[in-house]
């Protein structure tokens, strides 16, 4: 994205989150695209690598800085890698990857990996005082991925989806999530939205094989009465809450909406809900549908 008074090419990603929430399959897939990745660099350094960036454009163009736990203090790593790039003129892009802690403890357990916070506590205790400690970074997030059921390539596609995209000063980047509440609700969502009040067209049988992408299936779901309802008194509620969150600085909002199986009624709404947030042109809006691939592959 480009930055006011900074060189136009130059694109810095800050990538943070919990151990095992994916960063090092996140840092492959940036350096794929090019981007310098550096990882575990001290706290102390992270200016002088801010200065390096910003003197050097063309060899610096892209960059993905990782800043977790092991750093130190996150909060204060965070602050100084921050603080000296936008004081040069460049907005850096904050990606903050998480996960529920039994997908966690499954991703220690299959890789024999050591917890930077593991001691006597032992890792259930290792990772709560890791969210407590990269929380504040979490908050200050642009873009906040839940990747317990993520496969590779959906990682690879919600990453690449908001690379770049942030909201202007007076705006907010919006991402909308469909899911399956048998799967659980999904980590980063502001807001969930239950909407198994909908009849199921899971229970037609022409349209169990289909997803809420195809036309049958919208047109099944939106021609219930209590669907038309439901998303009027939803677009009324948004129209007062997000310049409420604008208002009182928030940047992302992450709004889920949950079905059964997240295959059919959550997708068609968030289409809808998506298209008509595009209409209000408050900021960037992206909408991802987590059930339609659920292979468990990121480590």
């Amino acid at each position: 994205m480009a930055n006011e008074g900074s060189d136009e090419s130059t694109h810095v990603v800050i990538l943070s989150g919990l151990s095992g929430g994916g960063k090092t399959a996140a840092a492959k897939l940036f350096e794929d695209l090019g981007y310098l990745v550096v990882d575990n660099l001290p706290g102390e350094l992270l200016p002088d690598l801010a200065e390096l960036v910003s003197t050097d454009p063309d060899r610096f163009a892209k960059v993905a800085i990782v800043i977790d736990v092991r750093a130190g203090d996150p909060r204060i790593a965070l602050a100084a890698v921050r603080g000296s790039l936008e004081g040069r003129g460049i907005r850096p892009q904050l990606f903050f990857l998480e996960a529920r802690d039994e997908a966690l403890i499954r991703r220690f357990s299959e890789t024999r990996h050591r917890h930077p916070l593991e001691s006597e506590r032992g890792i259930a205790s290792s990772i709560i005082e890791e969210r407590r400690l990269l929380d504040p970074i979490r908050a200050e997030a642009d873009v906040v991925l839940d990747t317990s059921d993520f496969s590779l390539r959906e990682l690879r596609e919600r990453l690449f989806a908001r690379l770049g995209e942030m909201a202007p000063p007076d705006g907010i980047s919006i991402q909308l999530v469909s899911f399956g509440f048998k799967f659980g609700v999904p980590l980063e969502a502001d807001l969930v939205f239950d909407v198994r009040f909908i009849t199921n067209p899971y229970y037609v049988e022409e349209l169990r094989p289909l997803t809420g992408l195809t036309a049958e299936v919208r047109d099944y779901v939106l021609g219930q009465p209590v669907a038309g309802r439901f998303l009027d008194w939803l677009r009324e509620f948004l129209a007062f809450a997000v310049p409420a969150y604008i208002g009182e600085g928030k940047s992302r909002l992450t709004i889920a909406l949950g079905c059964t199986g997240g295959q059919h009624r959550s997708i068609v709404l968030a289409e809808e809900l998506a298209e008509w947030l595009r209409r209000q042109e408050l900021g960037p809006v992206a909408v991802f549908h987590r059930e339609l691939d659920r292979q468990r592959t990121v480590q």
